[in-house]
């Protein structure tokens, strides 16, 4: 009775050590906090305003890659059309910089609570995309959050 229970025992401390690095669910940290969007003057293309503030960031693992997901904190309810735009500049040295841009309401809304306000919006990327990953920043205009791996 002793033999079979140790030897369990013993395989599941080996199996919960092995894998740290090819384990793909630690592949990115928590996130923390990071620099604030600079001012920029809005482009034609892209008439959305950055979010206020940046809540959360998850790195989600999935078959064939990842998916970045972030939450946004606006003042008020009704902001619409959230989307994690990425920074062209900002994708050398494996770090991935998007802009969480979203249009305010149409009308004046109510603040209410902040969960009520929260809006999210996420992208997914590829294990090609994700190779030369190191870290992924998520910007507002008052913060920012970054995963690193």
């Amino acid at each position: 009775m002793k033999k079979p229970l140790l030897a369990a025992l013993s395989l599941m401390m080996l199996v919960s050590a092995c894998g740290t690095r090819l384990n793909p669910f630690n592949w990115f940290s928590a996130s923390e906090p990071a620099a604030a969007a600079a001012p920029v003057v809005l482009k034609a293309e892209d008439p959305r305003l950055l979010a206020e503030q940046i809540t959360t960031l998850k790195v989600e693992p999935m078959p064939g890659g990842a998916i970045v997901r972030a939450t946004a904190l606006p003042p008020t309810q009704g902001w619409w059309s959230a989307d994690l735009v990425a920074v062209e500049d900002a994708s050398a040295d494996g770090q991935l910089v998007y802009d969480f841009r979203l249009f305010p309401p149409l009308e004046q809304m109510a603040a209410s609570t902040p969960r009520s306000r929260q809006i999210t919006a996420a992208v997914f990327l590829s294990d090609i995309q994700l190779s030369t990953v190191r870290s992924i920043t998520v910007r507002g205009s008052s913060n920012g959050l970054s995963s690193r791996r």
